[in-house]
């Protein structure tokens, strides 16, 4: 089936805003991320029209997707003919993961207001994703230090996986069109937990990247809860306090929130 095939599909049920709705509609993108579901319990959030779910279904051990829109998951069950892809009506992030096996990888193309989200659910169940995210989002992923785009999402990114570009998708590729283009990542979990307090102190700490961090301690003397005085003793403490955040590597960037959390303490 082409392409204007989908779009009508699209347009009789209607792609919805509130759920950031775009589909693939490109089998060359879908054959080209399932490739790395190959003899695998591959984990499908918002599987839309299917596209990519069949090319998996060719591939990997199993499929399980999850569709939240009851139009979609209507439209999916009177075309499924996989027996080894299960459709579930959900929400994502209210779905009970206990009532299945454990996947093997989650590969999707998920909507762009869900990336971190999902990055986060990905990182704390320990699981490989391919994605198909904005490509200034992948972009941020992958910064290194001392480059314009690196941030706290390079940060916690770089410390929970190996990340590994695959390729860009453009526009096109998706219906509607979003009106930017899309890359396909592959994350490997590293296994380490990054706590709560350690995430909360690096993204204060990345919000002044380009100050010393020193510096950018005194400045958070009210988001601390610390007197400036308090924030003055704290900040030449502190591991690499003469560094400038945006320079420092994400361990180096660690062991620096965790100084500041012992030292508050």
């Amino acid at each position: 089936m082409d392409a204007s095939y989908y779009k009508g599909i699209i347009n009789g049920f209607g792609a919805s805003k509130r759920l950031g709705q775009s589909f693939l509609i490109d089998t060359t993108v879908a054959r080209a991320e399932a490739v790395h579901g190959a003899g695998k319990k591959v984990l499908e959030m918002g599987p839309g029209l299917g596209i990519l779910t069949a090319e998996l279904s060719k591939v990997a051990k199993s499929v399980v997707a999850i569709e939240v829109d009851p139009r979609a998951y209507r439209f999916l069950m009177s075309v499924a003919g996989m027996p080894n892809v299960r459709i579930i009506n959900s929400d994502f992030f209210r779905f009970d993961f206990s009532s299945i096996p454990r996947q093997d990888i989650m590969i999707s193309n998920i909507p762009y207001s869900l990336s971190s989200k999902v990055i986060g659910w990905l990182a704390s169940h320990r699981m490989h994703g391919v994605l198909c995210l904005q490509r200034e989002f992948v972009e941020h992923m992958l910064a290194r230090p001392g480059t314009e785009s690196y941030s706290k999402l390079s940060v916690f990114s770089s410390l929970q996986f190996s990340l590994s570009y695959i390729m860009d998708v453009q526009p096109r590729c998706f219906y509607p069109e979003p009106r930017v283009s899309s890359s396909v990542i592959y994350l490997k979990p590293k296994g380490r937990k990054v706590s709560r307090a350690e995430k909360e102190m690096l993204s204060l700490i990345m919000e002044h990247k380009k100050k010393k961090l020193r510096n950018a301690i005194i400045d958070s003397e009210k988001a601390l809860s610390i007197t400036h005085e308090g924030a003055m003793r704290i900040a030449d403490l502190v591991e690499h306090s003469n560094e400038r955040p945006f320079m420092l590597p994400p361990e180096a960037l660690l062991s620096a929130a965790k100084s500041l959390i012992k030292l508050l303490k």
